[in-house]
């Protein structure tokens, strides 16, 4: 039995963990947060200081025991979850649950999994960060707060299923506004004027009108536009100046978590929550052939730009033996972080400089290998050399109308050599003198119009949050999922439409709740939890002033009148009289109705039901079948419905031979609450039944029973045989699914 026991979050991470440990350690993962408040009550004493309630997840109840064994068994216990305020509850958390098993329980805190990382953590073994935890339980009692006393009072007075989210709403409230800017948006016509012009030195090139007698101009239709263009074409034109500027262009600053975000959807359009689960991935360990499990880059959830003294010496070195000296600046860079950034950890930077995304490419999968390749030159680039750029303007006169434009030569492309994709075309103007006159080739003139603010992506969206400075980068991606649950929201084309639904609870909440909706009540919050984890602020004298804010708007709000009888107002009108529609909940979930019901009774299902065309006919009408979305799933049926209600029957009959040999085969079935179970043909005369499913093969070890049932209710799959007589049993080999990593703190609190 190993002497030392280490505990991790996810098995990945503890894969990679032992390989540089060795045997003399037991590494076991916790499978993310194992103790929280209880899900069926507040779990807060608020008369007692808000004392919180906190017991064993359910579904953690046996990796606890299993872990409190092991550390009764063994001489130490080293708590190494990740380094943040999630991963310090996390510890904390595990010590009050095995400091009766084992007293000697110390904290290792590593930055990236390498073997020089782990084994100076292991050399600097301390105890778990009391400020950090008192922060972490603050952010998790104010989201419990915000959740279980606002959401119970939207469904009261809005409708079931609604919920409120301490930084959940303030995202909402910035989707629902630029949707009002844009519906409020009027588009203005206006026109520019561009002259292809040519000097005594080739080549010719454009350049666009920006003034009209010393004024910025601004052309309001196309009759100006065709006044203004005839008076140009008699026109002389006049190179009056030139202005050549020697500029530099620096790198940018490594990647941070919401920046990383921000580009994982830009270049690749990944979900914010996909992004995150490949980095992580990427950070645990990768199988990197004959090297083994390697931590590929360092901790992802950070806000600070700042870099150790050995990897900014690591990135120099790579950049003088793969390009030349003049790529490295004389002294090396260093970046400010911004105001609210924490210092915790590192940027996201590689964690070896001996492995280039073109080393790991063969081992990566592509959105791995993409990640990982645009973090690897974000790092170097951010060491490099800046790029030289000459710019040169040309201003242009024709009479009392003023031309200008601008061409650019790299001189020195610097750290371009490694970020730029393909080598872009450069605007190059003639070398010529000021004063000389130019020949007009062509005049055109064109139609535009002012655009209104462009919706949300999930990239432009996380960039707003952290502009604003609401909430912390890894909240983002549960954020966003819990808007599109809850139906706030819809995305088309990947831009956030706020729905009727969202805008009304959004209004709601702004007009009852206005302080805790404003953005700077929220970014005071978060630099609070700042000063709460150093220990400048009390945690409860916080607590306390955040609910007496909370209930003074509860008791507000309570004499609201509720719309769940009249339904939530809209502003379009019923097609079949004219009167206002409203939003209503029914047994299958809200719809859109007519507000004169029982007079009229126009309804509209607002529950999405997707319908897929497919290649085959329907052989009762000859129309298309198409895959419908039904309350138990998927079907196939005829897209003439109603006119024609074919449905297209599942197969059922696997045709494996029942082994009670009664004559009957194995059909698929259905319990009436809709889980599937295998049974015989035959029932009721033959009663067999399984919840496994049957395969047509061969039981290896008897021979006897020619099927295999693959078991998939609990942990990793197996087959065994049908015979109940036989031992037989085969695991499948399947990796497991952890999707909810410590960090990731999500406002799961609405009820």
């Amino acid at each position: 039995m190993a002497k030392r026991l280490v505990i991790v979050e996810s098995p990945a991470k503890a894969r990679t963990v032992h390989k540089f440990l060795g045997p003399d350690y037991l590494v076991m993962a916790s499978m993310g947060h194992i103790r929280d408040l209880p899900k069926k009550e507040m779990g807060i004493d608020i008369e007692h200081d808000f004392k919180p309630v906190y017991e064993v997840i359910p579904e953690k109840k046996k990796t606890v025991s299993e872990l409190q064994k092991s550390a009764k068994e063994c001489e130490s216990v080293f708590l190494a979850a990740d380094p943040d305020r999630e991963g310090e509850a996390i510890c904390w958390h595990l010590e009050t649950l095995l400091k009766d098993f084992n007293e000697n329980i110390n904290r290792v805190i590593f930055h990236e999994i390498t073997k020089r990382a782990i084994g100076d953590a292991f050399s600097h073994a301390g105890e778990i960060d009391q400020g950090k935890i008192e922060a972490q339980q603050t952010r998790r009692l104010l989201d419990r707060l915000v959740g279980y006393l606002i959401s119970p009072l939207l469904w009261k007075k809005i409708g079931r299923g609604l919920s409120a989210g301490r930084v959940q709403s303030i995202a909402m409230r910035l989707i629902c506004e630029r949707e009002k800017e844009i519906r409020d948006f009027i588009p203005e016509e206006y026109w520019t004027v561009t002259a292809e012009l040519e000097a005594s030195q080739p080549p010719s090139f454009k350049a666009n009108l920006v003034k009209i007698d010393n004024k910025k101009t601004k052309i309001e239709d196309g009759k100006s536009a065709e006044k203004i263009v005839s008076e140009l074409r008699d026109a002389t034109y006049t190179l009056e100046n030139v202005d050549v500027k020697e500029k530099k262009r620096n790198p940018a600053p490594p990647y941070i978590t919401s920046t990383l975000q921000q580009e994982g959807f830009r270049l690749y359009h990944f979900p914010v929550k996909r992004t995150m689960s490949i980095v992580q991935r990427l950070y645990e360990g990768m199988e990197i052939g004959e090297q083994g499990l390697v931590g590929l880059i360092t901790y992802i959830r950070t806000d600070s730009v700042r870099v150790s003294d050995e990897a900014i010496s690591g990135a120099r070195k790579f950049i003088t033996d793969n390009y030349s000296k003049e790529y490295a600046p004389v002294e090396p860079r260093i970046y400010k972080n911004k105001r609210r950034a924490q210092d915790a950890h590192e940027a996201i930077r590689p964690t070896t400089f001996s492995l280039p995304p073109e080393a790991v490419k063969p081992y990566l999968k592509k959105e791995e290998y993409n990640l990982y390749r645009i973090i690897w030159n974000r790092f170097i680039a951010s060491q490099m050399s800046s790029a030289e750029v000459e710019e040169t303007v040309f201003d242009i006169s024709a009479g009392k109308y003023q031309f200008q434009t601008k061409g650019e030569v790299i001189k020195f492309d610097g750290f371009l050599a490694l970020t730029a994709k393909e080598k872009k075309e450069e605007k190059i103007l003639p070398k010529v003198e000021a004063g000389e006159e130019l020949k007009l080739l062509d005049l055109e003139s064109k139609q535009n119009f002012t655009q209104a603010p462009p919706r949300f992506t999930e990239g432009s969206l996380v960039k707003e949050l952290e502009a604003k400075g609401v909430g912390r980068p890894s909240t983002y991606a549960p954020i966003i999922a819990t808007l599109q649950n809850r139906a706030y929201v819809v995305k088309e084309k990947g831009k956030f439409i706020p729905t009727d639904l969202g805008l009304f609870v959004t209004d709601f909440l702004l007009e009852n709740f206005s302080d805790l909706m404003e953005y700077e009540f929220t970014v005071r919050l978060e630099e609070e939890l700042d000063r709460i984890s150093e220990r400048e602020l009390n945690w409860v004298d916080y607590l306390k002033s955040y609910y007496a804010l909370l209930d003074k708007d509860l008791q507000q709000a309570m004499g609201v009148e509720s719309v769940k009888a009249t339904g939530i107002p809209l502003e379009d009108v019923c097609p079949d009289c004219g009167r206002k529609l409203v939003i209503k909940e029914g047994r299958y979930g809200r719809f859109k109705a007519c507000s004169g019901y029982p007079d009229c009774e126009y309804r509209e299902s607002l529950v999405k039901k997707e319908v897929k065309p497919l290649d085959e006919t329907c052989p009762e009408c000859g129309s298309q079948m198409v895959m419908r979305t039904g309350r138990y799933g998927n079907f196939v049926a005829c897209s003439n419905y109603p006119e024609c209600k074919y449905v297209k029957k599942e197969k059922k009959d696997t045709g494996i031979p029942c082994p009670q040999e009664c004559g009957g085969t194995i059909v698929r079935k259905k319990t009436r609450k809709g889980k599937i179970f295998w049974g015989c043909s035959k029932y009721p005369e033959c009663d067999y039944a399984t919840w496994d499913e049957p395969l047509p093969k061969p039981c290896p070890q008897c021979g006897r029973k020619f099927i295999l049932r693959r078991n998939v209710i609990r942990g990793d799959p197996f087959l065994h045989c049908s015979n109940e007589e036989c031992d037989y049993k085969e695991t499948v080999e399947r990796e497991k699914i952890w999707e909810k990593k410590a960090g990731s703190s999500d406002e799961d609190d609405s009820l």
